[in-house]
C-alpha cells in the first residue's frame, strides 16, 4: 500500500504549516496531566459497575470544577478504559487518582503523565 494512502481510500489533504507558524503555535502550548485509565484486578466482579456510576459522578465533578479537561471512556477490546486531560501538575492528579472510587476499589489501575496542549482546544461538538 502506498504511505501516503488510506487503507480505505477516502485520503483527507492536510493542510500544510510552514515552520515559523509550528514554532509560534508551540509557544502558546503549556502543561497538562494526562491519565490513562486501565482494568485492575476487580474489573470484572460483582459491583463492580456500580462503582464505575461513581467514578463516572466523580468524573462530571471533576468536570464542572474545571479540573478535568477533557474524559474519553475508551471503547475497544482492550485493557484500556479511558483517558482524560487534567488542568492540574501530575501530582495533583496522582492524588486525585489515588482518591477515586475505582481505584480505591481495583476496579481501575492508572497511569498519569505530563503533556503539553493547546488551551482553548476543544472537540469537535
Amino acid at each position: 500500500m502506498d504511505s501516503d494512502a488510506s487503507p480505505a481510500g477516502d485520503e483527507r489533504p492536510v493542510t500544510y504549516v510552514p515552520d515559523d507558524e509550528m514554532q509560534a503555535g508551540m509557544a502558546t502550548t503549556r502543561a497538562y496531566a494526562l491519565a490513562i485509565l486501565r482494568e485492575g484486578p476487580a474489573y470484572h466482579d460483582e459491583g463492580a459497575r456500580a462503582i464505575v456510576w461513581e467514578h463516572g459522578r466523580r468524573n462530571f465533578g471533576l468536570r464542572a470544577d474545571g479540573v478535568l479537561n477533557v474524559v474519553c471512556p475508551v471503547t475497544d477490546d482492550s485493557d484500556v478504559c479511558g483517558v482524560g486531560i487534567f488542568d492540574a501538575t501530575v501530582e495533583e492528579v496522582e492524588r486525585i487518582m489515588a482518591g477515586d472510587p475505582g481505584v480505591m476499589a481495583g476496579v481501575f489501575r492508572y497511569d498519569v503523565h505530563a503533556c503539553r496542549s493547546f488551551p482553548g482546544d476543544a472537540l469537535a461538538p
